[in-house]
């Protein structure tokens, strides 16, 4: 079958009274639609699942999303539910991964997928345990991305202030760590943004705001996903001698952003001394949309021998995100969240740096919630 982005709960439930839901061996068969489980509490279904001469009814709860938040609320209506004398509870979504199938089978709750993969379980008498089927469903999400590139200034800012009261304080705080928008007249991130970016931040089970507040609630979950999403760019990198003390560099680097207007901001691997215990070389390394324009003003000389300058040219607002200004000099330095993630992309001994940052962020996050 063709993939799809996505599907909704009325074709679910069409394709489960053609019977174009399976999962071999069993066969499956609607009785009807809409199954009263208790007082006020209704499921999506009741089915017949037969194998051989022997079969079992099952209640379904169906989520037309297959995000963790949607799996988790399936889950939970099913243990709530007081379902009918000789009748099982199973889930159905649009795609099951491994991790959700072995904890159906931990909590004894049977589920399948509009894949080909399930398990179903009926005590003492069948189990069946299907994965492999590869996801049809590209998107289960309103954004495509949102750890990634600008969309990731969302869940990053929740790293640097773990709770807001309402979505609008999200909003100005992203503009307001945002460098390239504060101080530099780029065009600001939006509501509409902002508040599906949260969609999948609590779909995700990374935020909560169901007791008022938006919380980060899952620090280490955000970060792993930050980094499993992260893709360094490929920016242009000169690399210049300037006849300044490496120690000089910074205070004359944050005079220049002023006086030319133009943001430059450490890189997160010339920031790992803000953060972590790690010895770095002689050069400094920077972010710069313009490096011709601050070459003009610095008495430098190419050198790919013995620079102690690297500038990146690069917009990406993401990697200038949150950047830190030192007290002395003004000058900026990265986000402790991109230096966590470049380091990752570096080697063991970066990767090895990268846990003293990384348990610093949760550590903060937590402490702030």
């Amino acid at each position: 079958m063709n993939s799809k982005k996505t599907t909704t709960e009325q074709e679910m439930r069409e394709m489960l009274t053609d019977g174009c839901v399976l999962l071999q061996p069993l066969v499956i068969r609607c009785i009807r639609l809409d199954q009263t489980v208790d007082a006020g509490r209704t499921l999506d279904a009741l089915i017949e699942v037969a194998w051989g001469k022997q079969s079992a009814r099952f209640a379904v709860e169906m989520k037309a999303l297959f995000t963790p938040k949607a799996f988790e609320d399936a889950v939970n209506q099913l243990k709530a539910a007081t379902l009918p004398a000789g009748t099982l509870p199973m889930v159905l979504m649009p795609y099951l991964g491994e991790s959700q199938l072995n904890e159906l089978k931990r909590v004894k709750i049977s589920g399948i997928d509009l894949c080909g993969n399930g398990v179903v379980i009926v005590p003492d008498r069948l189990f069946v345990f299907r994965m492999g089927a590869r996801n049809r469903f590209t998107s289960s999400a309103p954004i495509k991305n949102i750890y990634r590139k600008n969309s990731s200034m969302v869940p990053r800012v929740f790293l640097a202030r773990p709770s807001f009261e309402k979505v609008s304080e999200v909003l100005v705080e992203i503009n307001t760590r945002n460098l390239l928008v504060s101080a530099f007249n780029r065009t600001a991130m939006g509501m509409g943004t902002v508040s599906k970016a949260i969609k999948v931040l609590e779909e995700d089970l990374i935020v909560s705001r169901e007791k008022g507040p938006i919380r980060l609630i899952q620090p280490d979950k955000l970060l792993a996903k930050l980094l499993e999403n992260y893709v360094p760019g490929k920016p242009g990198i000169t690399r210049v001698r300037v006849s300044l003390a490496l120690s000089e560099l910074p205070g004359r680097l944050a005079d220049l952003s002023k006086e030319l207007n133009l943001p430059i901001v450490a890189t997160g691997l010339g920031s790992v001394n803000r953060y972590a215990v790690m010895q770095r070389g002689e050069t400094l390394s920077v972010y710069c949309p313009r490096p011709e324009a601050l070459l003009a003003r610095l008495p430098a000389s190419e050198s790919d021998r013995f620079p102690n300058l690297e500038i990146f040219a690069t917009e990406d607002e993401s990697t200038c995100f949150d950047s830190r200004p030192d007290e002395k000099t003004g000058f900026r330095w990265a986000a402790p969240v991109q230096t966590y993630l470049e380091l990752m992309r570096g080697d063991k001994r970066d990767q090895e740096t990268a846990e003293q940052v990384r348990v610093d962020l949760i550590r903060q996050a937590v402490g702030a919630a």
